[in-house]
């Protein structure tokens, strides 16, 4: 059915490659520990936002912090491995609470830590 030419092979070979790279970089970046500061902006307060965003760091083996302030913003510190990190800073841009609406989302003080600072995933009041 396929006609495997050598620039099919190659391409083929190139793909393994680059998919086992990609896999590996991966890989590594998962025992890598970070942590992260994140302002969230928009509908996010009244709406449940923080106790979801708690349930979802939990669900994905963080730890971290979660808060109101007075400004209507949503702020908080999220930590653990690289992957699952990069994976909550997606759900806190584009998902949160099934009421909550997102305007825009902030991240900043992004480091590698050599260990976790917090024991679990905490809502500030």
């Amino acid at each position: 059915m396929w006609n495997r030419t050598p620039l099919n092979n190659v391409h083929t070979h190139m793909h393994c490659a680059c998919v086992y790279t990609l896999l590996c970089l991966t890989m590594a970046e998962g025992h890598t520990l970070m942590s992260v500061d994140y302002e969230i902006f928009g509908k996010v307060q009244g709406v449940f936002f923080r106790k979801y965003t708690q349930a979802e760091g939990k669900k994905l083996g963080l730890v971290g912090w979660v808060q109101n302030t007075d400004q209507g913003t949503v702020q908080g510190q999220i930590q653990g491995p690289t992957v699952q990190v990069q994976i909550m800073q997606e759900w806190l841009k584009t998902k949160g609470s099934p009421k909550s609406r997102i305007d825009k989302a902030k991240f900043h003080n992004e480091k590698v830590i050599p260990k976790l600072e917090h024991k679990d995933f905490q809502i500030v009041k």
